[in-house]
């Protein structure tokens, strides 16, 4: 990535409320804004991504015309789109429809050894089992979008399971015509543990408890860190012991247990399910749920209330584009969620502030450290939590460009506590001051009682239907 254009791009507009603790900040939403506005006598640009069965997206923008002095800035601009959209949706073709060099230099950064050489393997390969394909044409040869969003859960007839599957605990529920009879939570290690066979028995363990507590089995649904893609597990940490060579066992588990128990199963995110849970409570759609934890997990909902196949995997989608930002440490890609919205900022932020979080290597006791100094009155630890609200306010705003969104969920550990208020004011704050239609259309809250009424078992209990 030429990091000097990206600076340029930077620079064409300034946040109104500055970060506290990182005066470099540069709010994608607002780059991305200044630059439309000054290509808006350019030229089209539309980027189409291709998933499987034949699942499309189109997403149409405006670039430079190539004799601008300007049209340098075409190159980021549409680099950090086409990254944004490729974790956000998902695919393993990018076509690109507009000026020719900008489709080459999308198709370099996307080969084997580019810039971007981690997204395509991960994503195409890994994700969606295909070669990253880069196809370059204008504007008007990119396919037309074909929707993958499907009005899955929300079946709560009948007997059925639940399952969420988490990196420390393992929750089960029984369901019969939408109340809640068993419940069950376990402790286990399944990022410990290499054994495929540990994970089958686990997860067939937390099924037969729930089982012994219904006359019989009508559906099993099930919510599950990572991605899955058609009840098939592509990329998981809860995964991550088990050698690549033994992966093959646990691509299909979910499916072996569906034909095992002879009934409907269906397995999505956890993120999804989260915000399928917060749509069922609300009665609403147009949810985006972040979890804002180790990493950032996020989950959505459309207007019409379904789940949408995307990957929602916003921890390697850009919102900072100031060419100092830090980098991701797995894909080596600077300005990506993970560095702004989970525990690695506190992580990040706590020795400019002078808190010590040396003492332990475990990384929930940091947290808890630097958490307790807020609790305590620490005017650094605020500050920590003041910066986190001002990247999530830009960050949500940002959002906006690419999901329809009606509710902003925020959860996760880092939201715990004081924490959590500060985060939420500070987001209000920044929609109020750069985006004040956007705070009319968007509520954003820290989930409550109201939004918490359906728990993630009994929403995972109503994603198949019988």
């Amino acid at each position: 990535m030429d990091k000097t254009a990206l600076g340029r791009l930077a620079s064409l507009a300034m946040p109104r409320i500055e970060a506290p603790l990182d005066a470099e900040f540069r709010p994608a939403v607002l780059a991305n804004a200044a630059f439309r506005k000054l290509a808006e006598i350019g030229e089209p640009c539309v980027i189409g991504l291709e998933r499987n069965d034949g699942a499309r997206d189109r997403f149409e923008t405006v670039v430079q015309a190539p004799n601008n002095p300007l049209a340098q800035l075409n190159l980021p601009y549409i680099e950090r789109i086409v990254k944004f959209l490729l974790w956000q949706r998902g695919g393993w073709r990018i076509t690109i429809g507009g000026p020719k060099e900008i489709g080459e230099y999308i198709k370099q950064c996307y080969s084997r050894g580019g810039a971007r050489d981690f997204d395509a393997e991960i994503v195409g390969e890994t994700m969606f089992e295909r070669q990253m394909e880069v196809v370059c044409c204008s504007p008007d040869e990119v396919p037309e979008a074909v929707t993958a969003s499907k009005p899955i859960g929300r079946h709560l007839d009948g007997c059925r399971i639940g399952f969420d599957l988490g990196a420390s605990d393992r929750k089960v529920s029984a369901v019969i015509d939408g109340e809640t009879v068993f419940t069950e939570e376990v402790v286990w290690d399944p990022r410990g543990n290499s054994d495929p066979d540990y994970h089958y028995r686990e997860i067939k363990s937390a099924i037969d408890a729930a089982a012994k507590h219904m006359p019989r089995i009508d559906a099993i649904g099930g919510s599950s860190a990572g991605v899955i893609i058609n009840n098939r597990v592509m990329v998981a940490s809860l995964f991550r012991g088990v050698p690549k060579e033994e992966f093959h066992r646990v691509r299909d588990i979910f499916l072996r247990i569906g034909t095992e128990y002879g009934v409907p199963i269906e397995v999505a995110n956890d993120g999804d399910v989260t915000a399928l849970a917060g749509a069922m409570s609300l009665n609403e759609g147009g949810i985006l749920g972040i979890a804002m934890g180790s990493s950032e997990a996020a989950g959505y909902v459309d207007g019409e209330g379904n789940i949408t196949g995307w990957l929602n995997e916003l921890a390697f989608a850009p919102i900072d584009y100031a060419p100092t930002a830090p980098a991701d440490e797995w894909s080596g890609d600077i300005g990506c969620g993970v560095q702004y919205l989970t525990q690695q900022t506190v992580f990040r932020l706590a020795p400019k502030v002078g808190i010590d979080l040396s003492g332990t290597e475990v990384l929930a006791e940091k947290l808890k450290t630097a958490q307790q100094k807020h609790e305590d009155g620490n005017d650094g630890a605020r500050q920590i939590w003041e910066t986190i609200g001002t990247y999530c306010g830009y960050a949500v705003a940002h959002y906006a460009d690419f999901y329809e969104i009606n509710q902003m969920l925020l959860l996760g550990r880092v939201t715990s506590g004081k924490g959590g208020q500060v985060i939420i004011e500070q987001v209000r704050k920044v929609l109020e001051t750069d985006f004040s239609e956007l705070a009319k259309s968007i509520e954003v809250n820290l989930p409550d009682e109201k939004t918490r009424r359906v728990g993630q078992a009994v929403a995972a209990a109503s994603l198949p239907k019988r």
